[in-house]
């Protein structure tokens, strides 16, 4: 039984969504960021935490390629021209998407208000335009890899539902008719009821 650890306003959403999908049993445990229940399992304190018996893993994006990887679903097979595609599709939403959202995330509220630079958040969030407008003629299909759902589509999702929370821009209408799409899902929507 997979258990998961953290709260669904963080990016423990993009793992309880897969689990969702995959229609596989698990516990998903509410456990606040760096709460001692957390920081038992990451001595970071960050979530969120997958733990499978003995396997303990860490962050989202290596948790849901796990899964994807051990249910063979939600991905392309290892070491093949789609999965080497769809690896590329997902570290580019981690560096332009991802990326913007939390260095505002961290300067909004996550620093220590010394260290935080609140200016920085017009900068990111022009950049975070700037990748929706170079992502959106990638959108045509259903997914972002076609006609198959793939770990890339929830991390995009998650961050277009961030970005919406954090008043970030969502103007281009291919992303917006994605998003409406991928928010419809079922699977999501019983994973952020949570």
């Amino acid at each position: 039984m997979y258990h998961v650890h953290g709260t669904t306003r963080t990016r423990t959403a993009r793992v309880l969504w897969l689990l969702e999908e995959l229609g596989t049993p698990y516990q998903h445990h509410d456990h606040a960021p760096q709460s001692t229940e957390v920081r038992a399992l990451n001595p970071s304190g960050k979530v969120p935490v997958l733990t499978d018996g003995a396997l303990v893993l860490t962050d989202s994006t290596a948790i849901l390629t796990h899964l994807a990887d051990t249910h063979s679903a939600f991905t392309h097979p290892p070491v093949t021209a789609d999965r080497a595609r769809q690896d590329a599709l997902t570290f580019l939403i981690l560096d332009e998407f991802d990326a913007c959202l939390w260095t505002a995330a961290r300067h909004g509220f996550v620093l220590p208000p010394e260290h935080r630079l609140p200016a920085i958040k017009d900068s990111l969030r022009w950049e975070f335009d700037q990748a929706s407008t170079r992502l959106a003629p990638r959108l045509e299909d259903p997914f972002l890899m076609g006609d198959t759902m793939t770990v890339p589509d929830i991390i995009l999702t998650h961050c277009l539902l961030w970005a919406m929370a954090a008043r970030f821009p969502l103007s281009e209408p291919a992303l917006l008719d994605y998003f409406a799409r991928m928010r419809a899902r079922p699977a999501l929507q019983r994973a952020l009821s949570r």
